[in-house]
């Protein structure tokens, strides 16, 4: 039995860690419920501090963790907030790099072991490319262990100077089950019709409209498929600063691709697509990626980041940027329908070595033991 779970035989309280939320994306927000409701029903005492949005969506409290409003901000009130929270914490487990930070600092020089995940990394460019150099040494380097969520992430921690840097386990979220009335074979139809789809291939693409995602590729990529009869369509669900500039792209170009906005209703997206697509200029362990092959549907995927790794060759994976590239896969796959099966089937034996959300807790909780272990029992 681990310290971590370990009931005091003399009425100690049990070991209480605080996860610290920073960005608060939905890959690390729903790790964080995983991890709060694993925690729990192994007897750890679990505070959450995440702004009252994430606690909306990702219920915390449900999970048996307690809830601390803390607004993502390093000003005084939010660092203070944060500093009581983790007044009596054995161990702070802070998500993501800006949370790493606020960490750090609430903790200041107390000996409270500190564990950061890198879920992904920034995209910056020149002055800010070496503040987040510098933000990256700095939490590094104040972290007991980092948890990479990608091998590329786990040497770039080591590179920043990490004591201890390790490749993490983590699992995707299990997935909403639909109700009686949303019967995938229902759905597909009346989504393929709703989104203009009827009668031709469907390509959906999952991402915020910023320029790491790659939609201006995939854009470009159009371009090739617009000749075929019936013409592709992409659908990309997401918002983001790029909207305008792409719209006028695709109604001035005549592009076969619609913006669906923010969707809540991804799952069923996937369902009615005949390829998935993820045109990114890096990716960790992407969420679209592993949904797709969950959902045994053919993906396109730019080779970066941890998506070689995660997806092994169940994927067609293609340089970032090169649309041509693009645009040949995504049509070589429409023509032939033995290799879209081929993909199914590996995706589907891919997706049986990921994580579960059992190993996802047994690996925190067995980072905490050792971080831990020398905490006295009276």
């Amino acid at each position: 039995m681990s310290l971590a779970s370990s009931p005091s035989p003399h009425g100690r309280s049990p070991l209480h860690t605080v996860q610290v939320l920073g960005g608060g994306s939905a890959g690390s927000s729903a790790h964080v419920r995983t991890l709060a409701a694993g925690l729990v029903a192994r007897g750890v005492r679990v505070t959450v501090c995440a702004p009252f949005e994430a606690e909306r969506t990702y219920d915390f409290t449900g999970a048996g963790a307690q809830h601390v409003p803390v607004p993502r901000s390093t000003d005084p009130a939010s660092l203070a907030a944060l500093r009581i929270a983790c007044g009596d914490a054995d161990l702070v487990h802070a998500h993501g790099l800006h949370a790493g930070l606020r960490a750090a600092l609430a903790l200041g020089g107390r000996r409270t072991p500190l564990v950061v995940t890198w879920h992904t990394r920034a995209h910056a460019e020149g002055a800010r490319a070496h503040l987040q150099r510098l933000l990256e040494r700095r939490v590094a380097r104040a972290a007991s262990v980092v948890l990479g969520t990608s091998s590329d992430l786990v040497e770039r921690a080591r590179r920043r100077g990490a004591r201890d840097a390790r490749l993490a386990v983590v699992a995707l979220p299990a997935p909403r089950r639909p109700t009686e009335y949303e019967d995938p074979d229902r759905l597909r139809p009346k989504l393929r019709a709703e989104l203009g789809a009827t009668g031709r291939p469907l390509l959906v693409a999952v991402g915020a409209l910023d320029r790491h995602r790659g939609h201006d590729v995939l854009l470009d990529a159009s371009r090739a498929w617009r000749g075929i009869d019936p013409a592709p369509l992409a659908v990309i669900a997401g918002e983001g600063p790029l909207r305008t500039v792409l719209q006028r792209r695709i109604e001035d170009e005549g592009l076969p691709v619609r913006l669906l906005g923010r969707r809540e209703d991804v799952a069923e997206l996937l369902a009615a697509a005949d390829v998935a697509l993820l045109p990114s200029s890096w990716e960790s362990r992407s969420v679209l990626a592993q949904e797709a092959l969950h959902a045994r549907v053919p993906l396109v995927a730019t080779d970066v980041g941890g998506i070689r790794e995660l997806v092994g060759d169940a994927a067609e994976l293609v340089p970032y940027g090169n649309a041509e590239a693009l645009a040949t896969a995504v049509v070589r796959l429409l023509d032939d329908p033995a290799r879209r099966e081929a993909l199914k089937e590996k995706g589907t034996r891919q997706a049986a070595t990921w994580p579960t959300e059992d190993e996802t807790v047994a690996q925190v909780l067995s980072v905490y033991d050792e971080l831990t272990q020398v905490r006295p029992y009276p």
